[in-house]
């Protein structure tokens, strides 16, 4: 892994449960809002899923967004943390929503 990637997934194991972000808000936080699509692609990489949460960044439209486990796999996931989810977007978005420090 790059250590842009490496980097991608140190802030990804911040996220608490119960939490979301965003690939934009990650994007950001590294340096560069339009890196959202280098966020995707990094989260594809993860060696470890659940150890390195990735089911837990979002797309910025509140919708759940892809996962490699598979759409219904990050349902769920989502679901056992807290997280409402209505058909595929985040009910209770901004009350989950997780900024870095």
């Amino acid at each position: 892994m790059t250590s842009l990637e490496q980097k991608i997934l140190a802030l990804v194991s911040q996220i608490p449960k119960g939490k979301i972000t965003t690939y934009q808000i990650i994007a950001h936080k590294i340096g560069n809002k339009n890196l959202a699509r280098a966020v995707g692609n990094a989260l594809n990489k993860n060696p470890q899923l659940i150890t390195i949460p990735c089911h837990r960044v979002v797309r910025n439209d509140q919708k759940v967004g892809n996962y490699a486990k598979g759409l219904a796999k990050k349902i769920k996931l989502l679901q056992n943390e807290g997280i409402l989810i209505n058909g595929e977007k985040i009910a209770n978005f901004y009350s989950c929503l997780y900024h870095f420090n």
